[in-house]
């Protein structure tokens, strides 16, 4: 769940953070809304209006509405319809959208935005101020039970019209990331009139300000068709092109067997997929006629993530033990066959913030956890060569609810062993995993989440996001509590100069490094592969396909 861009790598509600690929024929690095825009390219000439685009996604949403889900397939499938009152650059600017300009005041405190006065929802509801109010209060409202939008936005007090085209915003103490959390789709702005019906409805369907607009919904099993919005003259400067999509329609088709997404589109079924594995990249990239498109995801890299609170991992010796003493880089080369880039750190290296300074410390070094573990007392060998402590021997369970990590898991579990440390692998269902991971009942979790700014690592390591029963599910499951950090993070949220935030949390990336509270293994890889008519392509800030811009040369 940053400004946190939340992705889900696994099914599992705690993972609010994460789909992934990689490298091809056309590379196109992150980018903005937009992409490389709809300037002519050599394959395909000038952009040409028309057409719909057959797209086949990895994941189905289990509810629409951004509001509501934190899912990577909420935002991918929520974006063409949901405009944001601010755009956020893939190098961390901001830039006006629906809002044309906005001021801060000098306490940070409250937001006052000035709002375009030509844009219409498609159900023709005018936008203004009072659209503004309606969404963020229903993001923060505990009956739309927000599983992201409202953590991203914690600092929020109440949101008042000024007049119709004025909002002005007030937070109950400064928050530097609130820009960057209204930039997500999971802050889109959404026709009020929609806001008044169910929860539920929400998740079948929404109405926004977006480039193109539904009809059906969100079909179960099946997918979602969307059709040009023909009023759509508001894209962000970055965009690329204004006006209308270059598209008549898009129809994505829910595909989740990744043999079956991948045929369907080298046999002609579908124009372009999303999130194919690395084996089918390997073989994508000796078929001619198709592009793969790629950008590392902006945020956490998926990780390893160790109780710091209870159990073994709560010794940190034990914690640095683990990452020097298993190769996570060889075996993320080994499992992904190259095609996911090796973590260096907390955040991944396309992420506005990311401090690299800190790199050496993630290296393989068996003789230095070795060490380590014998200083930590873990000296004693069993007869299966695990190492003991007071005749207890040195186990970690790892929690996980998802088929798609098993054979990286096996590869972890078998390093672990020979360094003497048991990994024991608890693949259980989601309901089980939820009541763990609130209870704290496991020694290691994985997942990635993410987010166009550093602002994220106050989600997953800020002490008010420890997952527990009365809070419920939260991204701290790191279980992370240090003052230091704390107090870190509220200088950041009051910094106003992006380069003193970022400093901050250059610092903040230091302790969680000294602490080993996150074990990194590679930086997600965010994949939009497509006939090589398929022109236009593009990701937004968040890592997400952006589909505005795209057109089809043939």
């Amino acid at each position: 769940m940053h400004s946190a861009t939340p992705r889900t790598r696994t099914h599992r509600p705690a993972a609010l953070a994460a789909g992934v690929t990689a490298l091809l024929t056309t590379l196109v690095t992150a980018c903005s809304a937009g992409g490389n825009g709809g300037g002519a390219t050599a394959a395909g000439g000038p952009p040409r209006d028309g057409g719909t685009l057959r797209l086949a996604v990895a994941k189905e949403p289990e509810c629409l509405d951004p509001h509501q889900s934190p899912t990577e397939a909420a935002r991918l499938l929520s974006r063409p319809i949901l405009d944001s009152l601010v755009h956020q650059t893939a190098k961390g600017a901001f830039e006006p959208w629906l809002a044309k300009s906005w001021t801060i005041s000098p306490d940070g405190r409250t937001y006052t935005f000035t709002l375009r006065d030509d844009v219409a929802f498609t159900d023709g509801a005018k936008f203004d101020a009072a659209a503004v109010v309606a969404n963020l209060n229903h993001v923060v409202a505990p009956a739309t039970k927000s599983l992201l939008a409202s953590s991203l936005i914690s600092a929020y007090k109440s949101a008042r019209a000024v007049d119709a085209h004025t909002a002005e915003v007030t937070l109950k103490q400064p928050d530097s990331g609130f820009l960057g959390a209204l930039a997500l789709p999971n802050l889109g702005i959404e026709s009020p009139a929609t806001l008044k019906g169910s929860t539920a409805a929400l998740c079948k369907k929404i109405v926004g300000t977006g480039p193109f607009r539904t009809t059906g919904g969100l079909v179960a099993q099946k997918g979602i068709d969307y059709t040009k919005n023909p009023a759509y003259d508001w894209a962000p400067k970055s965009a690329g092109h204004t006006g209308p999509a270059h598209l008549d329609g898009i129809k994505v088709q829910i595909v989740p067997d990744n043999a079956s997404r991948s045929g369907a589109l080298t046999s002609g079924q579908v124009d372009a997929a999303t999130g194919l594995d690395p084996t089918s990249t390997k073989t994508l990239a000796k078929t001619p006629g198709f592009a793969l498109h790629k950008t590392s995801f902006p945020g956490a890299n998926y990780s390893y993530w160790p109780n710091t609170a209870e159990g073994p991992l709560a010794d940190v010796s034990v914690r640095k033990a683990l990452r020097a003493g298993i190769d996570w880089s060889t075996i993320d080369q080994r499992v992904n066959f190259g095609q996911y880039p090796s973590a260096k750190g907390p955040l991944s290296t396309t992420t506005p913030g990311y401090d690299g300074s800190q790199a050496s410390a993630y290296a393989y070094d068996p003789a230095e956890a070795a060490r380590l573990l014998d200083a930590a007392g873990w000296t004693g060998r069993d007869a299966k060569g695990y190492r003991t402590k007071n005749g207890k021997r040195l186990r970690v369970e790892h929690l996980w609810s998802d088929p798609s990590v098993t054979n990286l898991a096996v590869q972890i579990q078998a390093a672990a062993k020979k360094l003497g440390v048991e990994f024991v692998e608890e693949n259980v269902d989601g309901g089980t995993f939820v009541k763990r991971l609130l209870a704290g009942d496991y020694d290691i979790i994985d997942t990635s989440f993410s987010s166009p700014g550093p602002d994220v690592l106050r989600v997953l390591f800020g002490k008010e996001n420890i997952p527990t029963p009365a809070r419920g599910v939260s991204n701290n499951m790191a279980r992370y509590d240090n003052p230091a950090v704390e107090q870190l993070f509220t200088q950041a949220r009051h910094a106003t100069d992006q380069k003193e935030q970022f400093r901050l949390y250059g610092e903040v990336q230091r302790h969680i490094t000294d602490d080993a509270a996150v074990l990194p293994i590679y930086s997600p890889v965010s994949t939009f592969a497509a006939r090589t008519a398929v022109q236009g392509t593009g990701f937004t800030a968040d890592g997400s396909a952006d589909l505005y811009s795209i057109w089809l040369a043939s």
